[in-house]
């Protein structure tokens, strides 16, 4: 018997999905688990895994569209089956914007579609483009209205372009050095999650932040003994989440969650880290960071980081961490405070690692590198003694790093 193929939520806080590429086509055999589609929700592209078995007898929602989770996709039964009832309350499939064809001497290729210079394009397609060094208005776009998706970027052949690209095009730079213009820029699902997310928390949970300056001198020292026998060299952000796994173990209070009813304390320290990408931030998240040293929690970081800047992380890698840092520290910022990342109850922010000249305490002046870092904390859970007890034992522990790392 034929049954309708529902948008499930692939992510925790997926509210829709764009389809990018239908892997089966009508008149295929579909069996349980096998890749029906690849879908772009909030946070990353997934393949769609059937729950279904039987022949693929209708596609309801083509490439490029969206769909709600539990809303109608497609069509799975018997060969020869009527399903022109299930179909009926479905709304019409939207279809691909058909490319304009080229004259026949020349490489059928349609242009990507331009709105006031800026060109059409889902975030997977402007990341993976950016990643290949590849210019987005060279390339075809697929999607409605002639949009750039994820497939477009990967199918296309800059050869193929270049036979048919008009003489003096031009194209803003992906980096963001175009000029300025007076676009309306769509919202992508990502960045109302993010907004709706952050919104939430800025406005429901109780900030209060602590600041505080820390010596850098003998953790940066410490690290420079370790890389002076790696070939592979060791980054700061590995020693930064060991020491503050270290100091969560001893502050319960920071390595909870708000319930509402109840205050849900974690034995376990998942550490996330926010990430930068075209159209928003991603927490990968180091699990069970207290367990795992400073080379284990280096190799996995990077290995996250990478695969979150190619939007290729599992769900269960960056939701759910028990606390999250934010360093902004590479672009030169010397403070600033983070909003927490829900369910958490307090987020680091790290700033940059500055010479200053600090007064001693036989009153002579030197030079230290010091560190600004600032905890917001949900009032809700902690109370500014614990806060600052919490603080005090992270900073403590970067002073004198050898007392973890020995």
């Amino acid at each position: 018997m034929a049954e309708k193929v529902f948008m499930i939520a692939l992510s925790p806080t997926m509210e829709e999905g764009a389809i990018l590429q239908w892997k089966k086509k009508v008149g295929d055999i579909v069996k349980m688990e096998d890749p029906l589609c690849e879908v772009e929700t909030d946070k990353a592209s997934m393949d769609y895994l059937s729950s279904q078995e039987g022949t693929l007898l209708a596609i309801v929602k083509e490439v490029g569209t969206s769909a709600r989770v539990a809303e109608m996709i497609a069509v799975i039964g018997e060969p020869g089956e009527d399903i022109s009832g299930l179909l009926t309350a479905a709304p019409p499939p939207a279809k691909a914007a058909p490319a304009k064809q080229a004259p026949a001497a020349a490489v059928p290729v349609a242009s990507a579609a331009v709105s006031g210079g800026r060109v059409k394009s889902s975030p997977l397609a402007r990341k993976l483009a950016a990643d290949k060094g590849i210019d987005l208005a060279a390339i075809p776009g697929s999607g409605p209205g002639g949009r750039v998706i994820k497939t477009d970027v990967e199918n296309f052949t800059p050869a193929a372009a270049a036979a048919v690209a008009p003489a003096g095009s031009f194209a803003p730079s992906s980096l963001g050095s175009s000029a300025l213009n007076d676009d309306q820029v769509p919202v992508s699902r990502k960045r109302q999650i993010i907004a709706k997310r952050l919104g939430e928390s800025l406005f429901s949970a109780p900030h209060f932040f602590l600041t505080l300056g820390i010596e850098m001198d003998s953790l940066l020292e410490a690290r420079d003994r370790i890389n002076a026998k790696r070939k592979e060299k060791v980054g700061l952000n590995p020693f930064i989440l060991k020491f503050l796994a270290e100091a969560l173990k001893r502050h319960q209070a920071l390595n909870s969650s708000w319930e509402g009813e109840f205050i849900q304390n974690h034995s376990r320290v998942d550490l996330g880290i926010a990430v930068a990408q075209p159209d928003g931030l991603i927490t990968p998240i180091v699990k069970d960071a207290g367990s795992k040293g400073i080379l284990q929690i280096e190799a996995e970081l990077k290995d996250l980081i990478d695969r979150a800047r190619g939007n290729a992380l599992k769900p269960e890698e960056y939701t759910g961490a028990t606390f999250t840092i934010s360093n902004l520290g590479s672009f030169g910022i010397e403070e600033f405070t983070a909003i927490i990342n829900p369910p958490g109850v307090a987020i680091l922010a790290l700033g940059a690692t500055i010479k200053t000249p600090v007064v001693a305490e036989d009153d002579s002046i030197v030079v230290k590198r010091i560190m600004k870092v600032t905890l917001s904390c949900d009032h809700r859970v902690v109370d500014g003694v614990v806060g600052a007890a919490f603080l005090t034992e992270f900073k403590r522990m970067v002073e004198d790093p050898y007392q973890v790392l020995l």
